[in-house]
């Protein structure tokens, strides 16, 4: 019998898609590929290496004037095209004032290396560019890099320049510049609390300063992921942790930035993970530190359209879902009836984490 699932006229992940430029001037026709199959559509090289049927679908930065965007050091006269881009290395503070004073002279991006230091100049050259239709690309060495390129004064760079040496490489700048910003999330009606004795769970605590309203999606379930509150209310007994999501038991699954799921106990210092509020929105950060400790645990169990989910968690006041009202509710208070915010996914299986379509029951 096929499940029908409740059709939306939203998608139920939504992902930011920053631009990713690829540098291609040593042509390696296989990454070219890996990079085209995830829709990157950016690329420094040679047109002429591009093939026909691919050329007016893409945007080829180029030395050269046959392709679509002019690349010129900035030491060099601007030229007469009626598109181009400066690129520039950047050592000092003369080099960004010569920088800007080119820039308007009508260049459509800037492609800024700022080789060791990477934050103040690009700081100084968003700052000067926020009221111009200037492009800003900064030059990444290593998908690590990404985030902090795009956090620069909260507004970021507008693209960044990658040279890969892998397809490997070209996976890992895609999922550094696509993350989710909006997850789907519907009141889901609770059916059973009991508790289950003693077990370990994990406490993420991330580098980021977590809002009212603000969770993870945690669940026994890949399919079935509920809003689990962070621990910035405290209690009569208990000081604000805003940085804290007590998540669950370290079997549980969690909901990361790129769409896959880890395991509770796989998570670590340095992780990317997936940061929800009670409207869906979503907004990738770090891990500081992930504790394991054994505590008491409890089992709520809840329902939607015929599918079932459930959560494992502490047993402590402290922890809370979420209410339809956005209001937190501690597990210690819930009970079968209440209804609490939940993410429910398309896809039901997951291999290693990655969402695929083939038959599972998990109970």
């Amino acid at each position: 019998m096929t499940r029908r699932w409740r059709c939306s006229k939203t998608p139920l992940l939504n992902k930011n898609k920053k631009e990713v430029c690829i540098d291609l001037r040593d042509w390696d026709g296989e990454i070219f590929k890996e990079a085209l199959s995830r829709g990157i559509t950016s690329y420094y090289c040679d047109p002429t290496n591009i093939p026909l049927e691919f050329r007016q679908k893409l945007t080829i930065y180029s030395d050269s004037p046959v392709g679509d965007v002019l690349i010129v050091p900035f030491d060099k006269e601007t030229p007469q095209a009626k598109r181009f881009a400066i690129y520039a290395v950047i050592l000092n503070s003369s080099d960004v004032k010569k920088l800007l004073s080119v820039a308007k002279l009508g260049a459509e991006a800037l492609i800024v290396d700022t080789k060791d230091w990477k934050i103040i100049p690009l700081e100084n050259i968003i700052a000067c560019l926020q009221k111009t239709l200037t492009k800003l690309i900064a030059k990444v060495s290593s998908p690590e890099e990404v985030e902090t390129m795009y956090g620069i004064l909260e507004k970021g760079v507008d693209a960044v320049l990658f040279k890969p040496r892998s397809k490997e490489d070209v996976r890992r700048i895609f999922e550094a510049v696509n993350y989710i910003t909006k997850v789907q999330l519907s009141p889901v009606e609770v059916t059973e609390v009991k508790d289950v004795g003693m077990g370990e769970r994990v406490c993420i605590d991330t580098i980021s300063i977590l809002l009212t309203g603000e969770g993870m999606l945690v669940g026994n379930k890949a399919s079935f992921l509920f809003l689990v509150h962070n621990e910035s209310l405290g209690s009569s007994f208990t000081e604000p942790r805003p940085f804290r999501v007590n998540a669950g038991a370290i079997h549980s699954y969690v909901l990361m930035p790129d769409g896959r799921t880890k395991y509770l106990s796989e998570i670590s210092a340095g992780d990317r993970v997936l940061v929800v509020n009670t409207q869906g929105s979503a907004r990738p950060t770090a891990v500081g530190r992930a504790k394991i400790e054994r505590r008491p645990l409890r089992l709520i169990k809840a329902k939607v359209d015929g599918e079932d989910g459930s959560i494992i968690v502490q047993n402590a006041e402290t922890i809370r879902l979420v209410t339809l009202d956005g209001r937190t509710i501690s597990v210690t208070d819930i009970k079968p009836g209440d209804k609490v915010l939940a993410h429910i996914a398309k896809e039901r299986a997951r291999h290693f984490g990655v969402a695929v379509d083939e038959f599972i029951i998990e109970k």
